[in-house]
């Protein structure tokens, strides 16, 4: 059994994790972390109290974190002191974040992914075959939409989406963000030459796929040895 930590349990994709994970008989929830001075700090959420100690890190396998920038690479150090692995699905880290979450992987294995989604990772490799074959005289653009909420845009996702297309041979493509309502996640790739279209979508219909993602992707990483990983070593791509 894989003793779990989640970040953020407060938040809707760490509370989904978490009660994803409470059923799966493969995890047991040891730490479930969320930031300092929030009223639900101490109460219970299934077997665990919610803490705000990321030292409570040594009593778990592998932690889950989907949270913020500052606060996902607090814990990034935790995970290293205390040498757990790690998933991260964070998205609108900094160059230098980054960069820390690299040199991090030379101590702990650590999976990254601006998306956990099973279907969007075998997207990317389908986008890099098809940019190779449709080559140079087409242009490709790509249009994301999530919830108003979503602070960094475009999204990790489109980004992804965008140094595969450009290491495929196509020129960098632009990226349009839309920011309405409740919308989980929409990526909409679209390529155009000689007088055709080409359009590939990817639609999240509930948050469950991210967080089944991550939880696959938790499964896999414990007992691995330290190195960035990302879905595409989880899933075999």
């Amino acid at each position: 059994m894989i003793k779990l930590g989640v970040s953020g349990v407060c938040g809707r994709m760490g509370r989904r994790i978490l009660e994803i994970s409470s059923c799966d008989k493969d995890f047991e929830i040891m730490l479930a972390l969320e930031r300092k001075g929030i009223p639900q700090i101490g109460r219970e959420l299934g077997k665990v109290k919610i803490s705000s100690n990321p030292d409570g890190m040594f009593l778990i396998d592998v932690f889950v974190d989907f949270s913020v920038p500052e606060a996902s690479i607090a814990n990034l150090e935790y995970a290293v002191k205390y040498n757990k692995a790690l998933v991260l699905g964070t998205t609108g880290l900094t160059e230098d974040q980054v960069s820390k979450v690299r040199r991090a992987s030379d101590s702990i294995p650590l999976v990254y992914s601006p998306n956990m989604s099973i279907g969007v990772n075998v997207l990317f490799s389908v986008l890099a075959d098809i940019s190779r074959k449709l080559g140079r005289d087409y242009k490709a653009e790509i249009v994301e939409a999530h919830h108003e909420g979503k602070k960094d845009a475009p999204s990790g996702t489109a980004k992804k989406m965008q140094e595969v297309i450009a290491a495929s041979g196509l020129s960098n493509p632009p990226a349009h963000s839309v920011r309405l309502g409740d919308i989980v996640g929409d990526h909409t790739v679209i390529f155009c030459g000689n007088s055709e279209r080409i359009e590939i979508k990817h639609q999240a219909h509930t948050r469950d796929l991210f967080a089944l993602g991550a939880l696959k992707a938790a499964k896999w990483v414990a007992g691995q040895k330290p190195g960035l990983y990302s879905m595409k070593d989880v899933l075999g791509l």
